[in-house]
């Protein structure tokens, strides 16, 4: 096939607001370097990490919640460690979900592989790099939010799926992260608490700690909990009420917050607490003794065994887990999606089309 020569793709010129989104018909369409493949996108979504990349909330400068100057962007950000893994080079392409078609290979990479359908591991760690290099798919290099893009081919996961591009692309990075956190926490048949559970990994995390026999107890708002148990939650908790002490054997928190500390509480002795997320805030008040006491092992969940991609498409395939797709916006409407995102009024995910 001819592919074009120019894209579109909306690019983030820096940190700050949504202004730094710009959408763009003239950006040149990628090659593929030797072990890359180029993917046609059918459809990516929108997460809380492309949101704080934007804003800079990474920032240790910042010591407020992730939606306080989501629209706008937080004063005093520093570029310096604005991202992930630290600086980032803008113009940058987001989007940290990707699926689509293998349209053309690098060298060395087979060409059997052109047409097939796949889903993109949205964090690795780059070949030959030590132990704890990170790259985040649209991040540390350019993601899903444009017509084309590329990717090393160990990365770009064949996937056979009746499932729509929108709702396979809603899986990468909410599932991968609840996934990675479980794995953590070596989650078995236990009673388990899940902090932001309608969001995109909460919700995610509902599923998969199911799958593995857990009773899960969900922390949400009123108006989300009876879809939460159409999704699997064993109960609810109103995330204004308190956490019953003693209850849990593992929490998989995304809130953090000035409740922090009941969570530990809430955990019992020799319980595990898991973090990859902070929206309430990433400054909390932690009492020692409530740790040693308790011999309590708290995680964090950010770095993820190539496992735990490969596992998560096998769930896929077998129709372990579902897609929950609130809305979809097309990639020019990418500022309408984010405000709906930061509206918090949805379940689940937010998703992009990219394609015609």
């Amino acid at each position: 096939m001819t592919l074009p020569e120019t894209m579109k793709a909306v690019r983030l010129t820096g940190h700050g607001g949504l202004d730094k989104l710009e959408l763009c018909d003239d950006v040149p369409v990628p090659q593929p370097d030797a072990g890359e493949v180029l993917i046609r996108v059918g459809a990516s979504a929108v997460n809380n990490t492309d949101v704080n990349t934007r804003t800079g909330w990474y920032s240790k400068a910042v010591r407020g919640d992730t939606g306080s100057a989501a629209t706008e962007g937080y004063a005093g950000a520093s570029d310096a460690d604005g991202g992930w893994s630290g600086a980032l080079s803008f113009p940058r392409i987001q989007g940290a979900d990707c699926c689509g078609e293998i349209v053309a290979v690098g060298e060395g990479v087979d060409a059997a592989r052109i047409g097939q359908r796949v889903l993109v591991r949205p964090m690795y760690r780059p070949a030959g790099a030590g132990p704890d290099a990170l790259v985040t798919f649209g991040s540390e290099r350019n993601g899903g939010f444009a017509e084309y893009t590329t990717v090393g081919e160990e990365n770009a996961l064949w996937i056979e799926s009746p499932l729509s591009d929108v709702e396979l692309a809603s899986f990468p990075c909410a599932f991968s992260t609840a996934e990675g956190m479980i794995q953590r926490a070596g989650l078995g048949d236990e009673r388990v608490l899940i902090t932001g559970a309608s969001g995109g990994v909460g919700s995610a995390a509902v599923q998969l700690a199911k799958r593995r026999g857990a009773h899960v107890t969900a922390s949400t708002s009123p108006a989300k909990m009876e879809s939460l148990k159409a999704l699997g939650a064993d109960a609810v908790i109103d995330r204004n009420e308190p956490y019953p002490n003693d209850a849990f054997d593992v929490v998989l928190d995304l809130v953090g917050g000035p409740r922090w500390p009941e969570l530990l509480d809430a955990l019992v002795p020799r319980g595990r607490y898991v973090t990859s997320g902070a929206i309430a805030g990433p400054i909390v008040e932690l009492d020692l003794r409530t740790l040693y006491l308790k011999d309590l092992t708290l995680i964090g969940s950010t770095r993820q065994d190539p496992g735990v991609f490969t596992d998560l498409v096998s769930y896929i395939e077998a129709g372990e887990i579902r897609p929950v797709v609130a809305e979809t916006y097309p990639l020019a409407d990418l500022h309408a999606a984010q405000k709906a995102f930061l509206e918090k009024s949805h379940m689940g995910k937010i998703g992009v089309t990219i394609a015609d």
